[in-house]
Parts: C-alpha cells; sequence; structure tokens
C-alpha cells in the first residue's frame, strides 16, 4: 500500500482529529475477565498472529491517511473504539504506518462484558495531556442485573498550544431493537451532559470536542440533547443521504460516528483554533469494490467469515484550522 495523498503540502495552521470505530482489535491471549473466545487462534474465527498483524498494518494504513487530503499529514488525536487493552495500542502505534509519527495513547479498562474499550492515540509532538478520567454509565438489565458497557474517557490538554478537552464515547448498540435500547444511549447521553457542565463550571469558556460511535443518528433525541441544550455543533446533520454513512445495515446507510464540538470554534481570534470541516473518511480503499455490497465498508469479519478487511465502520474526522 502506498500513500494515496503523498504530494499534498504539510499545512502547519491545520490539525485533524478523528474517530475509528476498528471493529474488534484484540490480541491473541485469552483473557479469563472478558468475553474474547472468539479472538483466539483455535477458535471458529481463527484468529492468528498472520491476521492480527494484517490487521494493525490496515487500520495503521487508514488512520495515517486521515486528514491528509486537506493537511498533508496524519491526525494529531484519534480516538478508538473496540479496543481490547493497552497491548493492542502499543502494537498499533509500532505497526508500519503509524511508528514514525510519535503516537502515544490514552486507554483504561472498563467493565464492558466483551472486553472492548474506547481509547484516544495522538500525536505527542502535537498535544500534551493534562488531565484522564473515565465515567461508567450505570445501567441495569430487566432482570435487574448490571449491564456493564464502555466507559466515556475525558482527555484534556493542549492541542498546538490551546487547551482543549476531548470526550470519547462508544454507547450502547441497537441489538435488541433501537427503541428497546433507547435508554441506555441517552443514560450516555446525560452523563456526557454532566462531563460538558463540569467543565464549563471550570471555564465557560472551555473548548469541547464529543466523538464516538454514538449507535445513534443525529438526528436522535440523545444527540440533539447535546446540541440543544449545550450548544454543541453537528456537522454531521447535513451530511445524511442515501448513499453515504458510516455503517450500512440492511443496505441502509446510517451516520452513527460523529464528532461534536463547541460553538467557540467558530468565534476567530487569530492565534486560535476555528472549525474548518468535517467529513466521513470513506476513500475506495476502505470499501468493498464489488460484489452485492459494493461500497460498504471492507470488513476484517462478517459474522464467523474472514475478509481481511479494515472495519464495519468508516471513520470521522473534523479539521481545525488556526
Amino acid at each position: 500500500m502506498t500513500e494515496p495523498f503523498e504530494d499534498i503540502p504539510v499545512r502547519h495552521d491545520m490539525q485533524t482529529l478523528a474517530f475509528y470505530n476498528i471493529e474488534n482489535l484484540f490480541d491473541l491471549e485469552n483473557n479469563r475477565n472478558t468475553n474474547d473466545n472468539d479472538f483466539l487462534p483455535g477458535s471458529v474465527k481463527k484468529w492468528t498472529l498472520k491476521r492480527y498483524d494484517n490487521k494493525l498494518r490496515k487500520l495503521g494504513f487508514a488512520i495515517s491517511n486521515i486528514g491528509r487530503r486537506e493537511t498533508g499529514k496524519h491526525p494529531a488525536i484519534v480516538g478508538l473504539a473496540e479496543v481490547e487493552n493497552a497491548k493492542v495500542l502499543q502494537d498499533l502505534i509500532a505497526s508500519k504506518h503509524l511508528v514514525n509519527y510519535n503516537y502515544d495513547y490514552v486507554h483504561f479498562d472498563s467493565l464492558d462484558e466483551r472486553g472492548i474499550d474506547v481509547a484516544m492515540l495522538y500525536d505527542s509532538t502535537i498535544f500534551e495531556v493534562s488531565h484522564t478520567e473515565t465515567f461508567t454509565i450505570t445501567l441495569t438489565d430487566e432482570d435487574g442485573s448490571p449491564d456493564y458497557t464502555r466507559d466515556i474517557l475525558l482527555v484534556s490538554g493542549v492541542l498546538d498550544g490551546e487547551k482543549v478537552h476531548v470526550i470519547i464515547n462508544h454507547w450502547s448498540s441497537r441489538r435488541e431493537g433501537q427503541k428497546e435500547t433507547e435508554f441506555k444511549r441517552l443514560a450516555s447521553s446525560k452523563k456526557v451532559s454532566e462531563i460538558i457542565s463540569s467543565l464549563k463550571v471550570e471555564n465557560e469558556a472551555a473548548k469541547i470536542m464529543v466523538l464516538g460511535d454514538f449507535n445513534d443518528t443525529p438526528q436522535n433525541d440523545s444527540l440533539k440533547r447535546l446540541t440543544d441544550e449545550f450548544g454543541l455543533f453537528n456537522p454531521f446533520e447535513t451530511l445524511r443521504s442515501f448513499t453515504r454513512g458510516t455503517v450500512k445495515h440492511k443496505r441502509q446507510w446510517y451516520i452513527f460516528d460523529q464528532i461534536l464540538i463547541s460553538t467557540n470554534y467558530f468565534k476567530s481570534s487569530k492565534d486560535e483554533f476555528e472549525f474548518f470541516k468535517a467529513d466521513i473518511f470513506d476513500e475506495a480503499f476502505l470499501k468493498l469494490f464489488n460484489g452485492p455490497f459494493k461500497g460498504a465498508p471492507f470488513r476484517t469479519y462478517v459474522g464467523k467469515k474472514y475478509k481481511g478487511g479494515y472495519s464495519d465502520h468508516f471513520p470521522v474526522y473534523a479539521i481545525l484550522k488556526k
């Protein structure tokens, strides 16, 4: 694989912030505390070192190119979903296409039943971490037993000289039905609201970015609450169409992966970042190029069948400009 945008000049006045659900990045070790049995060499999915290395290389290639068309360089910050542990992050940043980019990571293990967490990669020459914190969503199943989901991750720090707060999410899925599971995503939305409120108590002008796989679209109540009550801007509201999205389910596109930003990214000052643009990173190399699902994300697995692709989601990104 070669860099698809290699001759684009580097823009030092721009930085890319991305989010990518990387579809079950598991290592090869058996973790007794999580349900990772599908992702072992002897499992039905035959998750081998060769397949793991192939996925790391492909994900690294995709991540290194997000925003490159506009900025000529790799993203400064990348929120991730479906990460098993710190080891897979170490392996990812040491992989062929990322090893030269000074990436470091923030990760905490959550109580998620599948053993997948959110995390954040950052170029340590551009972003300096000052505070990290996780927030647990308290949910219960119908029988009253706890339902463990991914924690929300807050990372505060200085991006190229400017203090920012990044809130990374992977909200509960719609697997048991959209309406049946809506209360779980509303609970996560409420927790994000609380995090934003506490940041604004400390600094009313806090610059905040909320990114994630929300398993809801920009039009759903869980996300409308954040835009309406907290004055966040969601650039993905206007990207909805019948022919584009971040995930495809039953031949229909959905924008579940989004980046929301506080509206002070529109108040210009010459030495501060402004919002420049946001988009879905759905380049041709990330898509199936033939067959009945042509144009859909090129996945690693479909059920138990190995396909050797990247992920079942496309990444999303926002570009900030000084």
